[in-house]
């Protein structure tokens, strides 16, 4: 301890309505000896603050649950000590304060979500609870009034419950978890828990029950040819809630129904659950079955798997491992974060030291099979949301302009490679407004050369 000093927040506050209060002296006292306990170092401040950074006590509602929350049980009976002072010292009237929302509120919570068809649930302090429905985020009225903002108190109340202690101490160490959780009468659900203002907050994802197919996400049936190719990369781009993760799914279970193949699926976390039908599927969660994707997918090859789902390519040594599987006999399934799938070539080869950018440029020519760019644009119903999607087909052409370095020849080739599937997202997003699901002006909102977009609209 004394290399670096581990500070912790002692918070001892109190609470605003009473007659009397505790003096600060006597807090002052009680969280020197809780410093001198921990050997951690204290800083007193102005006013009603005082401490260590990562501890809270509250009176006169002392939340002892915390110390499990920071694996301090060994010093149980020391605090003791000083909780029991500080309830004695604490006024015997107590002003009435809110209490946190209870486990069956989360419940209701999430059965709302599902009735509403929302994506998304946020759980963040200060405001409240916020559900995203066709993209738009609505405050979700509740108890004691509409809108009333969460305590910092109710998303702990929600959130801890859910976490298993390998969770919970990666919340600790990294701040932010991402993890799955199941409810029988509701789905799956995937949620991020992190800190935001010194507090904890949470994103969650709803999971459709169902796995979805081409059709239902309106995505073109010609992609169906991807799933029955035998080696090669499919990436499929685009922002964060942009469907990646459902067309990944999609993609898998055309494999599953049509083929007798093995299929391995690496994910963080497991979101759509295969059931094994004419492939045989593994599906290994990061973080309860495996400790990480670069490590896991060295091991995979070793599996004699047919098709393997990356939920994510993170990092460079897993790019790697994805391309040498790519060209090892394997159909790999991955994602990236790029907007279109010109950009995805790019971040693949700007993942690597300039030096090494030849062989992986040459390897990404000889691994790709098609980039899916796509996005969800709403429709003018303002109730549904279409996919705009470029696609990028590995040609004889692409491969050649990849390998020579010609990237800013790629859209040109896309355009006029309808006959082979290909599209930009202008094109995608003409057919949209000829159709009527979107309206003219979505489209400019929404693409990446307006130019191009007049062109093809006929302005």
């Amino acid at each position: 301890m004394s290399s670096h000093v581990v500070c912790c927040r002692l918070s001892c506050e109190t609470l605003a309505g009473q007659t009397t209060q505790l003096s600060r002296q006597s807090i002052l006292q009680a969280g020197r000896r809780f410093a001198r306990v921990l050997q951690f170092r204290i800083h007193a401040r102005k006013g009603r603050r005082i401490g260590c950074h990562g501890f809270m006590i509250a009176p006169p509602a002392l939340d002892f649950w915390r110390v499990l929350y920071f694996k301090l049980a060994e010093y149980d009976h020391e605090l003791s000590k000083i909780v029991a002072e500080l309830n004695r010292a604490a006024p015997s009237h107590k002003t009435p304060v809110r209490t946190p929302q209870s486990t069956a509120s989360f419940e209701e919570l999430l059965q709302f979500a599902g009735r509403r068809g929302a994506s998304d649930i946020l759980l963040i302090a200060g405001a409240p609870p916020i559900v995203r429905v066709n993209g738009a985020l609505l405050p979700v009225a509740g108890s004691p009034g509409p809108g009333t903002p969460l305590e910092p108190e109710d998303v702990r109340a929600a959130l801890l419950p859910l976490l298993e202690p390998a969770q919970m101490e990666e919340l600790q160490k990294r701040k932010s978890v991402d993890f799955g959780f199941e409810r029988e009468s509701l789905g799956r659900f995937r949620i991020n828990v992190h800190h935001q203002r010194g507090t904890l907050a949470a994103s969650i994802r709803l999971l459709p029950s169902r796995i979805p197919s081409l059709e239902s996400l309106h995505l073109p049936a010609t992609l169906t040819r991807l799933a029955e190719r035998r080696q090669g990369l499919v990436l499929v781009t685009g922002p964060t809630g942009c469907g990646k993760t459902s067309t990944l799914a999609a993609l898998v279970d055309i494999v599953n129904t049509r083929r007798t193949a093995h299929v391995v699926t690496i994910e963080d976390p497991v979101e759509y659950q295969h059931s094994n039908r004419s492939a045989v599927i593994e599906q290994i969660e990061v973080g309860r079955d495996t400790p990480d994707f670069a490590g896991t997918l060295r091991s995979i090859i070793r599996q004699t798997p047919d098709v393997i789902l990356v939920g994510e390519m993170r990092d460079p040594e897993t790019i790697a491992t994805v391309l040498t599987a790519a060209e090892t006999g394997h159909l790999v399934l991955s994602t990236l974060h790029t907007n279109d799938t010109i950009q995805a070539v790019s971040r693949i080869l700007d993942s690597f030291p300039t030096a090494n950018q030849p062989q992986i440029r040459q390897q990404v020519s000889l691994a790709i099979l098609a980039v899916l760019a796509q996005q969800l644009v709403p429709g003018l119903d303002g109730a549904t949301r279409w996919p705009a999607v470029e696609i990028m087909i590995a040609t004889d052409a692409i491969r050649a302009l990849i390998r020579k370095g010609d990237d800013h020849q790629l859209r040109s080739a896309i355009a006029v490679g309808r006959n082979d599937g290909m599209m930009t997202m202008e094109q995608s997003l003409t057919e949209l407004v000829r159709a009527g699901r979107i309206s003219q002006e979505t489209a400019f909102a929404h693409c990446f050369r307006p130019e191009d977009l007049k062109r093809y609209l006929g302005m």
